[in-house]
């Protein structure tokens, strides 16, 4: 018998050496390689598919016929959304998202009410726990199989006999691969065990699903590599304590890589959000200062959000700057244009913004809103509830014009509101009867029309 092959892997990146490195070069992290064993020559490859091998020759791009790819419908529309218009046959897909944040409840109700033949291998859980799980839910499919294993060449043999037309892996830190000697969940498995089944899924032409691990940095377990490897990348977002849950699409080689899907966690599962803008907007008894509406944009999809501030008076020496939902930087931006362009003293006081529902925004047309909500708080002077602001602010006090602004027009006149302020550079193609459309150049227009 041959001696095992050994390698030294980060943990990190991945990257790999024959001895064992202080830093790594690669993602220069100190600490983070890991002895473990190869041996690929002593065991059989853990796929093996039944076709023949065809011969693949080159093909010229000109005379080339395109293929439009073949999708499965997925349940419900906000997966579907994500997705780009289904699952694409022979794609694979990899969910990432917090422990206890609703990943397989969201994948086991996908297997349970698609009606193709599915298989849900489960590293993690038992088949009682699943059982139970699937009653809280409650959905029933004969068509749904259930694999307790984490053994990777016992997942493809039931394959072969099942012959499924969906595949679930939950969690791939939890499958392990014979052909390397390492614990699973190490760098080592995940990839192999990742590469392996992208061969399944490419010589089958089935597609499969699998769900990863969030370290505590916020990023999907495993290496990057990981990420290039699959073709659609899906975020699974929210706080726990919250019923509220966002499965954001990160990278999707079948469709827009910026979509956006809204979930309520209730009792039952997860429940779809039709509208979601209602969700993003609290219902208020009254009006109070600090408070704004935009039309924000994620995607394709237009969503009315309500952005709060809060400007307090610094009670240590230096003012604290505070963003949930927005980037802290681009706050910083604004406020120092409020000073320099506006005369207003921000410097020397505290100021915090929220996006109301948990949403994380990074739409460039929120910079109106939220700096009418901080202007608002600091003058403690109410906006008007029926007022929607869209915009981005320059560096100059300019009011710049956004994408799409027909779609956000036709969002806040669907939900009642009766004007809508944006740039006067945006060239409208609609008549929008109904709603009051006000144009403006600069940021100090603005106030005066809201603040008098």
């Amino acid at each position: 018998m041959a001696k095992p092959r050994k390698q030294y892997i980060c943990q990190e990146c991945g990257a790999a050496s024959g001895k064992w490195i202080g830093r790594c070069p690669s993602c220069g992290n100190w600490n983070t390689y890991v002895e473990e064993v190869i041996d690929k020559g002593s065991v059989a490859p853990a796929w093996v598919s039944d076709a023949p091998a065809g011969k693949v020759i080159p093909v010229n791009i000109l005379t080339s016929e395109p293929v439009k790819e073949e999708r499965i419908p997925a349940p419900g529309t906000e997966l579907n959304r994500v997705l780009g218009g289904g699952i694409v046959k022979g794609s694979l897909i990899l969910l990432g998202g917090e422990p206890g944040i609703g990943k397989s409840t969201l994948m086991l109700q996908t297997a349970l009410k698609t009606k193709r033949r599915v298989l849900y291998v489960s590293g993690e859980e038992s088949e009682n726990q699943i059982k139970m799980r699937a009653e809280r839910i409650g959905i029933v499919n004969e068509n749904c199989f259930v694999l307790p294993v984490t053994e990777l060449d016992k997942v493809f043999a039931q394959i072969k006999g099942l012959k499924p037309e969906l595949v679930i892996i939950d969690s791939i830190q939890t499958l392990q691969s014979k052909l390397l000697d390492s614990a699973p969940g190490s760098i080592s498995q995940v990839r192999e065990c990742t590469s392996e089944l992208l061969r399944f899924a490419k010589e089958s032409n089935t597609p499969v699903f699998l769900i990863g691990h969030i370290t505590k940095e916020g990023q999907i377990a495993g290496p990057k590599v990981l990420e290039h490897m699959v073709d659609t990348v899906l975020q699974f977002e929210g706080d726990r304590h919250h019923t509220y849950r966002i499965l954001r699409g990160i990278k999707n080689r079948f469709g827009s890589a910026s979509e956006l899907g809204i979930y309520e966690m209730i009792g039952s599962g997860l429940r779809e959000v039709s509208n979601p803008s209602e969700i993003l907007i609290s219902q208020r008894d009254e009006t109070l200062s600090g408070v704004t509406i935009c039309a924000v944009l994620e995607g394709v999809r237009p969503l009315l959000v309500e952005t709060q501030a809060l400007v307090s008076t610094a009670a240590y020496g230096t003012p604290q700057r505070n963003a949930n939902g927005f980037d802290l930087r681009r706050l910083n931006m604004l406020l120092a244009v409020l000073e320099k362009r506006c005369g207003f003293r921000l410097s020397a006081t505290d100021v915090f913004v929220n996006i109301a529902g948990g949403l994380k925004i990074d739409d460039p047309g929120a910079d109106l809103s939220l700096a009418c909500a901080v202007l608002s708080s600091y003058e403690n002077i109410p906006v008007n509830p029926d007022i929607c602001l869209v915009g981005e602010i320059g560096l100059s006090g300019e009011i710049r014009a956004v994408s799409r602004m027909d779609q956000r027009i036709a969002e806040a006149k669907r939900l009642g509101f009766s004007q809508i302020i944006i740039s006067k550079f945006n060239q409208l193609s609609g008549s929008h009867k109904g709603l009051k459309i006000v144009q403006v150049g600069k940021i100090d227009e603005v106030f005066t029309l809201l603040f008098g």
